[in-house]
């Protein structure tokens, strides 16, 4: 996992010399104390993290803190959400907890080739405290209330990531309003699908997303009586059909300030009661709706607090996931707890380079400066190849001292030592990519490949925790250590729940394998949600209650455990695909692999039981395949290239190093390839919201070139 190096052992002497003089004389006391801070490390990375229970190597695997009781709460008595949020309001009332960038302008910009994309120059951020927020929680769940919502009765919420957002979520946990939560990109016919089986009268939402999504199905929703528009300023005109009344959010709020909605009880949840229902946007199918009640999320929430050092008042959390994921959901919720503050960022105006922001001003991420975040794979993979490839245009000297300084730091992290003098001179730019402050770096969704995540350790100069978990499971599932450097891992069992290995005997997988035992993961403990929304059947397949009451989870993903009670992702029991001369294929495994490839920005792999090898879809990475093609002389606009079986030959051919440099089996690799003109986002259908492969949607996207890769007429 070093980076390739032709440099000279004079100057790698040389490099380290200098390094070596700087620390003697700058950080004398910190060189007295590094070498048992080392041993410390050392020691918590050799030990024991997580043993099975019963002694078997099936398991259950427990975190070593929680072998006899598992963790479910994070104070006693507090568990409910509305009493976590209480809590911190009581302990937090004048710290800044919810902010927001003023929007100073908005501009139209013409792109080279026409086109117009809106630019935005944004302020600094706007804070409310606890108190605060707190007061229009309770305005707002009271003036829903008065607009005739009912505890019990479920309410959606299809908006984008932001603060209005998480006030509307607090209200309907504070008022046991169960909150329908649907993707904002998903298509017309699965919104309408959830919001008829949760059979919601009130919907919140956003103005852009009620032009764009809602408002072409409201027909469809013969419950729906009350809309509410989070913007400030918005249309309530009489094009939408009778019988439906639009609110502003203010205007609901007005209406819940008045005394005598204020004044009138409220009915608390229990820790029991369902506090939402997240609908997955699914890598097959139509959205299924996720029941996941206050003790649920409370006992997910508790175990990932667990592998966060130091949670507190001083943290600043960048909120940009979609609201409507377990794992941002999770995360703020977590925040909440602890008293940090949210700033609240998107997609399109994350960095300095993001989309809507305006050449020369400041992304969202430079201005607050966070010290925590969550990211998916795919977020992190983009920062890799964009830092790798500003390193390949940089002068020969800056990109020697970088390599030197990058492969050097590896070999320092792996005995326990930190780098400060690379840190200070090499590292300090690109970890400003992240606003510089960043502690803890969260990752989950999809496996973390081994060569990204030891990138942003080493760059980014802090920790980077890979999850595992699902929305069956409220996110949690396991954490690696933050200490802990070794990759491909997703730590050991969270204390809120335990990991049971199932054989699974079709794919060759059992706990009596050696070294490791592997099999199916089920997952254990209060963090297992209620099952799915009226889906009986689904529930009896993937939930079932043990002999001693306690709900486990059938994952469908393949892993083993190592000696020290880690956990690795290996295998997923839909991916796996037997050719026809009978070898088995992981496509995750295959796109793992080839993800890292410099040519490829997301890549999936399909192969079918009648033939005998794998293809491949593959979103090139623009200027990487530019550059190939002026290499190779081949001229033609973007579609063009995409489309030229030269270049399609010559991409395969780097694909195919890759694969055989990363040790895939020949039968792994794809032999064939088709390029992909657009990238997928969730918004094409093709990929969801955490940018997991749509393999049904993908195969029916790229059917004809399916049967022309596999030879059929």
């Amino acid at each position: 996992m070093r980076l390739e190096q032709d440099v000279s052992p004079v100057v790698v002497i040389i490099f380290r010399l200098v390094v070596w003089l700087y620390s003697l004389i700058s950080y004398l006391p910190y060189l007295l104390l590094r070498s048992y801070e080392s041993q410390s490390l050392s020691k918590c990375s050799r030990r024991v993290k997580g043993r099975s229970v019963s002694g078997h190597p099936s398991g259950p695997y427990r975190d070593v803190a929680a072998l006899r009781v598992l963790a479910s709460c994070l104070q006693p008595g507090v568990n409910t959400l509305d009493r976590v949020f209480e809590s911190s309001v009581c302990r937090h009332p004048d710290l800044d907890c919810l902010g927001t960038r003023e929007l100073l302008s908005e501009e139209d910009e013409t792109q080279e080739d026409g086109r117009v994309f809106k630019k935005v120059i944004l302020g600094e951020y706007r804070w409310m405290s606890y108190d605060q927020v707190y007061k229009e929680v309770r305005a707002f769940g009271s003036g829903l209330a008065a607009l005739g919502q009912k505890p019990l009765k479920n309410i959606a919420i299809i908006c984008e990531t932001r603060v209005e957002w998480i006030i509307s979520a607090q209200a309907c946990f504070m008022y046991n309003f169960p909150l329908v939560t649907l993707y904002s990109t998903l298509g017309g016919p699965a919104i309408a699908h959830g919001l008829n089986e949760a059979e919601v009268s009130h919907i919140v939402t956003s103005k852009e997303l009620l032009e764009t999504k809602l408002k072409s199905i409201l027909l469809e929703l013969p419950r729906l009586r009350h809309i509410i528009i989070v913007d400030d300023k918005f249309n309530s005109g009489s094009e939408y059909p009778r019988g439906i009344s639009i609110h502003s959010m203010a205007a609901v709020k007005r209406l819940g300030a008045h005394p005598e909605n204020a004044s009138r009880q409220r009915q608390p949840p229990c820790a029991s009661d369902v506090a939402v229902i997240m609908y997955t946007s699914g890598s097959t199918g139509v959205p299924k709706g996720v029941m996941i009640s206050h003790s649920n999320i409370i006992a997910g929430i508790t175990g990932m607090a667990e592998r966060i050092p130091n949670l507190g008042e001083d943290d600043t959390y960048i909120g940009y996931l979609p609201l409507a994921h377990v794992l941002e959901l999770s995360a703020e919720m977590v925040c909440f707890a602890h008293g940090c503050r949210i700033g609240y960022s998107s997609p399109q105006t994350l960095s300095d380079q993001s989309t809507k922001i305006k050449k020369g001003s400041k992304g969202d991420i430079s201005v607050l400066q966070p010290t925590l975040m969550a990211a998916v794979p795919e977020i992190m993979d983009r920062i890799y190849k964009n830092v790798m490839v500003k390193v390949e245009e940089m002068s020969i000297f800056q990109r020697t001292l970088f390599l030197l300084a990058y492969n050097y730091k590896m070999e320092q992290l792996a005995i326990g030592y930190s780098t400060p003098l690379c840190d200070k001179l090499v590292f300090r730019k690109v970890r400003a990519l992240l606003g510089g402050r960043l502690r803890v770096l969260l990752s989950g969704g999809a496996p973390l490949s081994a060569a990204t995540q030891r990138f942003m350790n080493i760059c980014f100069c802090c920790p980077v925790g890979q999850g595992y978990g699902l929305t069956e499971t409220c996110g949690a599932g396991t954490i690696s250590q933050l200490w802990d450097y070794s990759t491909g891992r997703v730590g050991a069992p969270l204390v809120c729940c335990e990991i049971q290995l199932k054989d699974w005997i079709e794919g060759g997988y059992r706990s009596t394998d050696r070294p490791c035992p592997r099999g199916e993961i089920l997952v254990g403990g209060q963090n297992v949600t209620m099952g799915y929304y009226k889906n009986k059947d689904k529930n009896s397949e993937d939930f079932f209650v043990d002999q001693k009451g306690q709900r486990w989870f059938c994952t469908g993903d393949i892993g083993e455990f190592h000696g020290d009670g880690c956990l690795k992702i290996i295998d997923r029991k839909k991916d796996l695909v037997k050719l026809q001369a009978g070898e088995y294929v992981s496509l995750g495994k295959v796109e793992a692999v080839l993800k890292n490839c410099p040519l490829v920005d997301n890549i999936c792999a399909y192969a079918s039981s009648d033939e005998s090898y794998v293809i491949g879809f593959v979103v090139p990475n623009q200027k990487q395949l530019l550059a190939l093609a002026e290499r190779k002389h081949v001229r033609g606009s973007w579609e063009e290239l995409c489309n030229s079986p030269v270049i399609e030959e010559e991409v395969l051919k780097v694909i195919t190093e890759a694969a055989l440099t990363a040790q895939l089996e020949r039968f792994e690799i794809p032999r064939k390839i088709r390029l992909s003109v657009e990238p997928w986002t969730p918004e094409t259908g093709l990929v969801t919201d955490a940018f997991k492969l749509k393999r049904k949607e993908l195969k029916t996207h790229y059917q004809h070139d399916i049967e022309r890769m596999y030879g059929a007429k």
